[in-house]
């Protein structure tokens, strides 16, 4: 769904630049480091952070010289675009959670937290998998977090501890799963009988 975000808005830098204001709505960010944590070039962030300046999204301030931004959460549609890129940071189809699968024998993928707003959750994603390649998992969680302008909070297991912490009834992996999530990959045999069953305590 970024993808249709990227398209209404006119284009990937701007979209990026709007959710990690949104995301880390009172910090305060020179261009240069809006732009290493988006993976952007400088000069695409200053363009678009200049526009936002004129419509009041962001106020510039001067430290010791240097110029840093922050949301104007006065903004007037900053609640509905907050919720609308929680939204979207959410969905199936963005490019960089699809790519998941790629990081090696995935089992299970669940999201939660920075993806459905959930700021209680202790995590935002639980991964279960196999034989996982550690470039490939680093390259995906580097687009994933370029892409959602925030740093994700996960837990890697391999098929035996999860089932192990599952058997022990972990309290960690059971208030994760008895909260809000969103499954993005689902291989366990009998794991949904198992939600199932916990939701009718």
């Amino acid at each position: 769904m970024s993808e249709i975000l990227e398209t209404l808005l006119g284009s990937k830098a701007k979209t990026r630049i709007l959710r990690f204001f949104l995301i880390n709505c009172d910090k305060e960010y020179s261009i240069a480091e809006v732009a290493k944590k988006n993976m952007l070039p400088p000069a695409s962030v200053r363009k678009e952070i200049n526009e936002l300046k004129k419509i009041k999204f962001v106020i510039e301030k001067t430290k010791k010289g240097s110029k840093y931004y922050i949301l104007d959460q006065g903004f007037c549609f900053y609640l509905e675009l907050k919720n609308l890129f929680a939204k979207s940071s959410a969905s199936p189809e963005s490019k960089s959670l699809s790519r998941l699968k790629n990081i090696g024998d995935v089992k299970l993928a669940l999201v939660s937290g920075i993806f459905l707003n959930d700021p209680k959750s202790k995590v935002d994603m639980v991964l279960v998998a196999n034989n996982v390649s550690r470039g490939k998992l680093k390259s995906v969680m580097g687009s994933l977090e370029a892409e959602i302008g925030k740093e994700v909070s996960f837990v890697l297991m391999n098929s035996d501890e999860f089932k192990y912490r599952l058997d022990m009834l972990d309290r960690f992996l059971l208030d994760f799963i008895e909260g809000p999530h969103l499954e993005l990959i689902d291989k366990i045999p009998g794991f949904k009988r198992f939600i199932l069953g916990r939701k009718k305590y």
